[in-house]
């Protein structure tokens, strides 16, 4: 996913991070505009079949987050083989990582101890600090009827 690479190297040297200035930059990149805009600022983005959302909280914080592949529930809302879709997931991940690390960004990268919410959250993880914000890549699944995904995010780190 080469569009993630870039947009993370381009949103790396947006400082601060903010919902406008990553609209900007997706723009910019030639993403296309998914139609969902909070407080004037367009918050989801498409391209070469990643998914793209920029969500600010109430303490300012800016989260840009990227959906690199994503397995649906199947016909009954479910999955069947719930353990065979995770490790397709972790597989999905495993062939993801590569392109982070050999990117550009790998010289600012240093390795993030993962938190117990990490741990609940994410089925498998990998955690960055990048200058200084976090960068997370993982397996997630929402919720029991939701999807299964390898997100990709980049998020203000705590002060």
């Amino acid at each position: 996913m080469a569009a993630v690479i870039a947009m993370l190297e381009q949103l790396r040297g947006l400082a601060p991070l903010t919902a406008e200035g990553a609209a900007g930059r997706f723009s910019a990149q030639g993403w296309t505009p998914g139609g969902k805009t909070r407080d004037g600022v367009e918050t989801s983005w498409d391209k070469d079949g990643a998914g793209a959302w920029i969500r600010t909280f109430s303490s300012g914080t800016v989260t840009v987050s990227f959906t690199v592949w994503i397995r649906d529930v199947d016909e009954s809302g479910y999955f069947d083989d719930l353990d065979s879709v995770y490790e397709e997931g972790e597989r999905a991940l495993a062939d993801f990582l590569p392109e982070i690390e050999r990117s550009p960004l790998a010289g600012h990268l240093v390795e993030a101890e993962q938190t117990a919410e990490d741990k609940d959250e994410f089925i498998a993880v990998r955690k960055w600090t990048l200058d200084d914000r976090i960068l997370t890549a993982g397996v997630v699944q929402p919720d029991t009827d939701l999807p299964v995904m390898v997100v990709v995010a980049l998020e203000a780190a705590p002060a």
